[in-house]
């Protein structure tokens, strides 16, 4: 069982993020990733739309027989926590970890929380925050030009276009006086660079992958299904549309070239997913 993959889903190249963290907290473990790319964004889809498309993908790599699953996305972990029931392995999101290191992190009391408008319209982050300290204020904003800013390589924190939709989505924040900010997408740390540069160093920005790939550790220790071999593990990457797109952004977020390691896998004509 220990030597079973990890499995990582999201609706498109995001998760890649917290891929790239589980790579250097667990470099034993193989991993799976799926990218639903021919339905991303899933940060604009209903409720519903969102948890069938996530059980979709979780039954996929299910397939695959992996000894866990992350969600690595935050509308995801927001909207379909039914995961954490009906899953036969251990599973997790990107809320519990990341809203637990920005408690640790604030020393003002004062905590920002940037994500798709699905996740913010949750307000999972914000619950899950004041379940821990009800004493602390939370700031949300949702920042839907992110994601395609991102997809589409707008990435440098000296791109103008970059730099004046972070200042116009995270003004209202800076002038609150957060000091604590939570990248409630796992695209947003590739934008980090410019997000810090308006906020200042002062703010402490809170990565969703980082977090998530140290809670996944913790799992799979607490459950004895940690990979003690010695050798580096393997990375297969599925998406449900065309792999080459995939591979030409694909190494942004990992900063390595993944060619000839992707397959196209269309979920919604070949897997019905689990049952709900």
């Amino acid at each position: 069982m220990s030597e079973k993959a990890i499995g990582v889903f999201d609706s498109g190249l995001g998760g890649l993020t917290a891929v790239k963290e589980l790579i250097k907290v667990l470099p034993q473990e193989n991993i799976i990733y799926f990218g639903d790319t021919a339905r991303v964004p899933y940060g604009t889809r209903s409720n519903d739309t969102i948890r069938h498309y996530a059980m979709e993908d979780a039954g996929f790599l299910l397939s695959k027989g992996v000894k866990l699953i992350i969600a690595a996305c935050g509308t995801v972990s927001s909207v379909a926590t039914e995961l954490y029931e009906c899953l036969p392995v251990p599973f997790t999101g990107v809320v519990l970890p990341t809203a637990t290191a920005a408690v640790k992190a604030t020393r003002n009391g004062k905590i920002g929380i940037i994500g798709t408008s699905a996740t913010v319209k949750s307000g999972s982050y914000k619950k899950e925050i004041l379940r821990q300290n009800d004493r602390i204020t939370v700031f949300q904003q949702d920042c839907p030009l992110f994601v395609p800013l991102v997809e589409n390589g707008f990435i440098s924190e000296d791109d103008e276009i970059v730099r004046l939709v972070v200042e116009r989505y995270l003004r209202d924040m800076k002038a609150e006086g957060i000091d604590t900010l939570i990248l409630g997408c796992t695209h947003f740390p590739i934008i980090a660079g410019a997000i810090s540069n308006y906020l200042g160093k002062n703010v402490r920005l809170i990565n969703s992958g980082s977090e998530t790939a140290l809670y996944a550790a913790n799992i799979l220790g607490s459950k004895g299904l940690l990979n003690t071999s010695n050798h580096i593990g393997s990375c297969s990457y599925y998406v449900s549309d065309t792999v080459e797109s995939f591979c030409k952004t694909a190494g942004i977020f990992l900063g390595q070239d993944i060619d000839g390691s992707v397959e196209q896998y269309q979920i919604s004509k070949r897997n019905k997913g689990i049952t709900e």
